[in-house]
């Protein structure tokens, strides 16, 4: 035995070398055993950390296929990007792309990151010097971390084997070949994993200085809400697609019946999350005006809040920030905002596509093409920005009617062509920058891999208080915001609408999302400015609207792909042409005609990942996705 636990832990350290090398320095004579790493508090804490340090890389453009796998971000300029190439029709089941089964291209072996999260959980009860309430925080962590890890791949893959503990040395064969469970089965030992967490971790995290990005109670109920509200949706509800899809074992892995139960226990879930994040302090951002800081009106007030809502280091709105997984903000940057100061590190390679600049409501509150008083037959013809729109866009600069009279949350998010961008060391909104970005201007191609195919630039992931200088671009880091506070009351609303239908309950907390953004609530809006008035009163027009609702608040968030799958919606929305603006051309009446850049192509067999070949002739128990 005590051979085979130096063999195992020498497979374990194997991970260390990457996560946490210095952890192979407290091995006296280079022997690397389970029984040194639980032997006191300090080894133990560093595996603990190790468990941690499996969490994806939420702010990788390659490793978050959130980013580039869906239809926000287009990026032209380099082919080395996994999930980019998963966008392109560049999956395959000899080596799959982000397979995070495995571990490769991108993906980490997350049921390596279970083992580890297994092997602490058997042995954190040996450890000395410890008191029992922290031993009881940590395994609470690590629960919490090994409920994560099954999420993360049951929501890539669907029905998945569940690793309740490590096998024995004296396992068999058969008991190795672990088979695939019904996705029911997944959840629930997922959900019963979370309210183990919970019931052990501290309501929030006391000291963010140090602690910032370990797990609380908080971050516990948000996810399970996030997860049993994942759970009631169609992909995995009810989901009639896959009725061969059967496990070696012979138990069929999707229940063809949606259950209604499913979206009653999604939305106590998120009733249970909101009311603790309140309770602890949790509530939707909103910027204030600094000591000694010049004036601002309200909507750029309103518009700062947004933007640092997502990139504002610690603030409220966040519920559970990657701290270990920072954004390319220098690759997010256009090249420069100003002729004068043209850094050359910045490329500004992602851009937001054509179809979602389109997708942002009006300044009414609604879709551009319901709005009765918004020219939308209009949206491409040329306009000067007027002093009324000074806040928004370059006054006296020409751009297209698109650009005007939207909603704050598309200003805030996006970067365009005569768009103001407040910040970024200017503090003064009368000599805010500004993009230009046509043929010869600041912010257009540079080289082939410098510069956005679109023109237009996700603007909410840049900090607010970078600084662009002449020769120099100084970048604020923030931890990747994988929950925040707008996030859960969206799901709240969506649940709630599937349980009761637009009743008062429903529009509480999509209302206070659209509050934070300066717009009216749902039903007053679509009443005053929709071409369609009764809506938001059916439960199906309001679940339309709630999820163009979390795809504008989330923009660019890498959350909108995970919900087109959810919502078997993919097929659709994923089936589309990418365009921009044409690049090349200087006159304004050139440049603006849409050029169709790449089609994206989103197939059935898409809505799962495939199990890589190689796995699937060492474990004859498992079985291949659809259409794979």
């Amino acid at each position: 035995m005590n051979k085979f636990k130096k063999i195992l832990f020498i497979g374990v350290t194997l991970t260390l070398l990457v996560s946490c090398k210095k952890y192979l320095d407290v091995i006296p004579d280079n022997i690397a055993t389970i029984d040194y790493a639980f032997s006191m508090r300090s080894t133990a804490e560093r595996y603990l950390f190790t468990c941690y340090s499996w969490l994806p890389a939420h702010a990788s453009f390659s490793a978050n296929p959130g980013f580039l796998a869906g239809d926000e971000l287009v990026c032209l300029s380099t082919n080395t990007i996994d999930s980019w190439a998963i966008t392109r029709g560049q999956q395959n089941v000899l080596d799959p792309l982000l397979n995070y089964w495995d571990g490769g291209k991108s993906g980490k072996a997350l049921y390596q990151g279970i083992r580890d999260c297994n092997i602490f959980l058997e042995n954190i009860s040996r450890v000395p010097d410890m008191q029992p309430e922290e031993k009881d925080r940590w395994i609470g962590e690590v629960k919490f971390l090994k409920a994560y890890y099954h999420f993360w791949l049951m929501r890539m893959y669907g029905p998945i084997p569940i690793i309740r503990e490590n096998l024995p040395i004296d396992a068999t064969i058969d008991q190795v070949k672990a088979y695939r469970e019904p996705i029911d089965s997944c959840v629930d030992y997922v959900v019963q994993l979370l309210d183990e967490a919970g019931a052990v971790l501290p309501d929030v995290i006391e000291s963010e200085s140090s602690e910032l990005g370990r797990v609380s109670k908080s971050i516990a109920l948000a996810l399970k809400a996030y997860v049993l509200v994942t759970a009631a949706s169609p992909l995995f509800n009810g989901n009639a697609d896959y009725p061969n899809l059967i496990g070696k074992n012979g138990e069929p892995l999707f229940n063809p019946q949606a259950s209604s139960e499913k979206w009653q226990k999604a939305l106590t879930a998120c009733t249970e999350a909101i009311d603790l994040c309140e309770t602890v302090g949790f509530s939707l951002y909103t910027y204030a005006t600094g000591i000694g800081q010049t004036a601002i009106s309200d909507t750029t007030k309103i518009q700062m809040g947004l933007r640092n809502a997502v990139s504002e280091r610690i603030n409220k709105e966040v519920i559970w920030s990657n701290t270990n997984s920072l954004i390319d903000q220098v690759a997010l940057t256009p090249r420069s905002w100003d002729p004068s100061r043209v850094h050359s590190s910045m490329s500004g390679r992602y851009g937001p596509p054509l179809k979602m600049v389109e997708l942002f409501y009006s300044d009414n509150g609604v879709p551009i093409n319901e709005d009765k008083t918004w020219k939308y037959a209009e949206r491409f013809e040329l306009r000067k920005a007027e002093h009324v729109d000074r806040y928004d866009i370059k006054e006296g600069y020409t751009t297209i009617g698109l650009h005007f009279n939207r909603e704050n949350r598309f200003y805030a998010s996006v970067g365009f062509d005569g768009g103001i961008w407040y910040g970024q060391g200017r503090t003064d909104e009368n000599n805010a920058f500004y993009i230009m970005s046509k043929s010869g201007q600041a912010a257009n191609i540079y080289t082939l891999a410098y510069y956005s195919a679109t023109s237009y630039w996700p603007k909410k992931l840049i900090n607010t208080q970078n600084v662009i200088e002449a020769a120099s671009y100084t970048v604020r880091w923030y931890g990747w915001p994988v929950i925040r506070l707008a996030d859960l009351y969206l799901l709240h609303a969506e649940a709630a609408n599937e349980v009761n239908g637009p009743v008062a309950e429903t529009f509480k907390y999509i209302d206070k999302v659209r509050e934070r953004a300066g717009l009216q609530p749902v039903l007053e809006s679509w009443k005053n400015y929709s071409s369609q008035p009764s809506k938001p009163t059916t439960k199906e027009g309001l679940r339309e609207i709630i999820q163009q609702e979390r795809s504008i608040e989330l923009a660019f968030e890498g959350q909108r792909y995970w919900d087109l799958r959810r919502w078997k919606t993919a097929l659709e929305e994923l089936n589309t042409t990418f365009k921009g603006w044409d690049n090349f051309q200087s006159n304004a009446a050139a440049f603006y005609r849409p050029v169709s850049l790449l089609q994206r192509s989103f197939l059935q067999r898409d809505y799962w990942w495939p199990i890589k070949e190689e796995s699937l002739l060492k474990n004859n128990n498992l079985l291949q996705n659809p259409g794979w």
